[in-house]
């Protein structure tokens, strides 16, 4: 299948009440977030049924044209076909791999070309941490990954700084909470309650993956100062005992 069949094909599975209710949940309302997204009515499972059946020889040249579509979901297609490619280049037998290292490098590229293209929470969330993220953990040829995360962090773009945070949950699932400290104290500050909700959930989860003794001094060092809803997110499994001692610093 060619992009332009894909689109076709999405656009025939168009749904007009479901469009209905997904352009009130993704807030895309004059002055809303998602102001200005369009959508066809698709489920996720849809969508991703299509990246299914598309296989894993869909040309990559072909994957902008999905990303610059007005359609949301189409965009999304487009994300996962790009994630499909990323997580074949990065099994553990290829991680060394001089071929899987410069084709994961080309998705990188791309996904950072079209970032701008990901531009609602979900789309972010369901593509930063398995490209990105995912990349921060083996062997590059793209150079120094801190600045290049710092970039997105530091943009003027709410959807490129959650993707330097979101990105952080699979570091955490690997181990390493550096990154997810780095980009939560970044981002401590931030004036959008989309953003107050990924740093809660990273630190949640890096706590979770990686050390609850760490967020704990996290927590020491920045619970007071923190967005309400952050910290929420953030000590969502502690026990109710220790929830409580949190939320009254």
């Amino acid at each position: 299948m060619t992009a332009k069949e894909i689109i076709n094909y999405m656009e025939s599975l168009r749904n007009e009440e479901q469009r209905q209710v997904l352009m009130r949940f993704f807030k895309t309302g004059k002055g809303d977030y998602g102001e200005g997204d369009e959508f066809l009515g698709l489920k996720v499972p849809q969508t991703r049924e299509v990246v299914r059946a598309v296989g894993r020889d869909f040309p990559l040249e072909e994957v902008p044209e999905l990303l610059l579509s007005r359609w949301h979901e189409v965009r999304l297609c487009g994300l996962l076909l790009l994630v499909a490619r990323f997580e074949r280049l990065a099994t553990k037998r290829l991680a060394d791999d001089g071929a899987a290292i410069s084709g994961r490098d080309e998705i990188v590229r791309m996904y950072l070309r079209y970032a701008d293209c990901a531009n609602n929470w979900d789309l972010v969330d369901l593509s930063a941490p398995k490209i990105l993220g995912h990349w921060l953990t083996l062997p590059t040829r793209l150079g120094d990954k801190r600045a290049l995360v710092d970039s997105l962090a530091r943009s003027q773009s709410l959807w490129r700084q959650r993707m330097s945070m979101v990105c952080t949950w699979k570091t955490s699932q690997m181990g390493d909470a550096s990154w997810c400290l780095r980009y939560a104290e970044m981002h401590l500050h931030h004036e959008h309650d989309l953003m107050h909700k990924a740093v809660g959930w990273m630190l949640r989860e890096m706590g979770k993956r990686v050390s609850m003794d760490l967020l704990r001094d996290f927590l020491r060092q920045h619970a007071a100062e923190m967005p309400r809803t952050a910290l929420r997110y953030a000590i969502e499994k502690m026990d109710a005992d220790e929830r409580r001692y949190w939320l009254a610093c």
